[in-house]
Order: structure tokens, then C-alpha cells, then sequence
């Protein structure tokens, strides 16, 4: 069976890949995510040593003989094929935008448990993480969240960040409700006490007929302490 998208990660935890899955099932279209299967890793690491546009890292996408890497422009490009985006180029491109800073979150959540080395282990970096971590929950998190409530409720209170159609940007900001959730969940409860347009957005998001299947099925890798978001209860505010 040919299947129009394939979708190169790793197979046991959501990380980056998470953000491109959540499109590919609200687009409710057909995808095989390629590692998972079968001898997948192998097709994703012979993948990786092609000569013509290789991607630098997993994720990348594959439809037909193109092969699009890094999250944000695989979105870029299903936003527009799939409604997940606005159809002018003003909007596609402040949607983009949304999705960069959402990635500078993203990594900057990493950096809480590798803030040295990403080959180290994390307890080979224990300390460091600590105050990293410090930084992040009292400081960073607040700021990020603030600014997409901000959107959210100017110039009046809206379902998405675009207003009433959801964008590929409210499905990664759902993600990193849920992922900043696990990892953070005693920092979390205080700063969504403040924000409350944050949690309607993450319900609304949840409840969606194609997200709510999806977050219900095998397909959904859980949480874990392999992934991005890692939950260590001395990090934890």
C-alpha cells in the first residue's frame, strides 16, 4: 500500500515528532510512521544517508520525492495542503511564526534535564539542571505562556490563536500544555491558575473528534522519561 505521507522518528517517545503526528491526524489523512514498523529504524537511518536534500535529523517527512525535515517547515507545508493553516501568505507566515517560537520553548524544555551535553546522562548533569530548571519554571515558562494568552484574549477572547479555525499552531501549543504538564506538574498548576485562556484552548484541542481518537488509541506514545519532556520531581517547582 502506498501511503501519500511517511513520517521518519524515532519509535518509542513522542518528542519533535509529536508536533507533526497532531497534524497529520487532525488532517485526518493517511500516514505510516515509518519507524514503527518492522525493521523501521534501519529505513529511517538509511533515510538519513541519501545524497540528494538529506534531512539533518529526524523528524522528516516523506510525499512522493520530496523529503521536508525539521517541525517547523514540515507544519509550513501541511498547513497549507490541509487547511491548518490561512490561505494568504501574510497568515501562513505569522502561523510560522507562532510555531518558531513554540520550537525555542520546546528547546529550551529540553535543556532542563541536558543542560550541558545532550550525549550526557542526566544524572551526569544533575546539578546543572537543577538550576536550569530553576530558571525555566520561575522565569521562561511564565513568559512563553503569557504571550500566547496574550493572543488569546486580544483584542477579545477567541477558541485558537487565529479565532475560531485551528491552526497547526494550536495543535503544538496543545503538546506543550500537555508535555510542560508532565514534566512540570506542580509549576504547572500555578501558572494555568493565571491563565485560564491556556487550559480552554488545550480542552478545545483534546475534544477535536480526529485529536480525541487519536489520543485514545495505540497510536499515542505515552510520556516518558526518554523524550523531551521528562518529569524529575526535583526539577519540579
Amino acid at each position: 500500500m502506498v501511503h501519500p505521507y511517511e513520517l521518519f522518528y524515532w519509535p518509542t517517545i513522542q518528542g519533535r515528532g509529536e508536533f507533526v503526528r497532531l497534524a497529520l491526524e487532525e488532517a485526518g489523512v493517511d500516514y505510516v510512521d515509518v519507524a514503527r514498523s518492522k525493521g523501521g529504524v534501519d529505513l529511517l537511518m538509511a533515510a538519513l544517508e541519501v545524497d540528494d536534500h538529506p534531512a539533518f535529523a529526524p523528524p522528516f517527512l516523506k510525499t512522493g520525492e520530496q523529503t521536508i525535515g525539521q517541525v517547523a517547515n514540515i507544519l509550513l507545508y501541511l498547513g497549507e495542503q490541509h487547511g491548518l493553516a490561512p490561505r494568504t501568505e501574510p497568515g501562513r507566515l505569522w502561523v510560522h511564526q507562532l510555531q518558531l517560537t513554540i520550537a525555542d520553548l520546546v528547546t529550551e524544555a529540553h535543556d532542563t534535564h541536558h543542560p550541558i551535553a545532550s550525549m550526557l546522562y542526566y544524572e551526569d548533569q544533575k546539578p546543572e539542571a537543577q538550576r536550569r530548571a530553576a530558571d525555566f519554571v520561575e522565569t521562561r515558562i511564565p513568559k512563553f505562556l503569557a504571550y500566547f494568552a496574550r493572543l488569546l484574549a486580544n483584542p477579545e477572547p477567541r477558541d485558537y490563536l487565529l479565532g475560531e479555525r485551528v491552526s497547526y499552531a494550536d495543535l503544538s501549543l496543545f503538546q506543550v500544555i500537555d508535555g510542560l504538564r508532565y514534566a512540570f506538574p506542580n509549576a504547572m498548576k500555578k501558572i494555568e491558575q493565571e491563565h485560564p485562556e491556556l487550559t480552554g484552548l488545550r480542552d478545545r484541542v483534546a475534544a477535536r473528534p480526529n485529536i480525541a481518537a487519536y489520543l485514545a488509541s495505540k497510536r499515542r506514545i505515552p510520556f516518558n522519561q526518554e523524550g523531551i519532556f521528562r518529569h524529575y520531581p526535583e526539577l519540579d517547582a
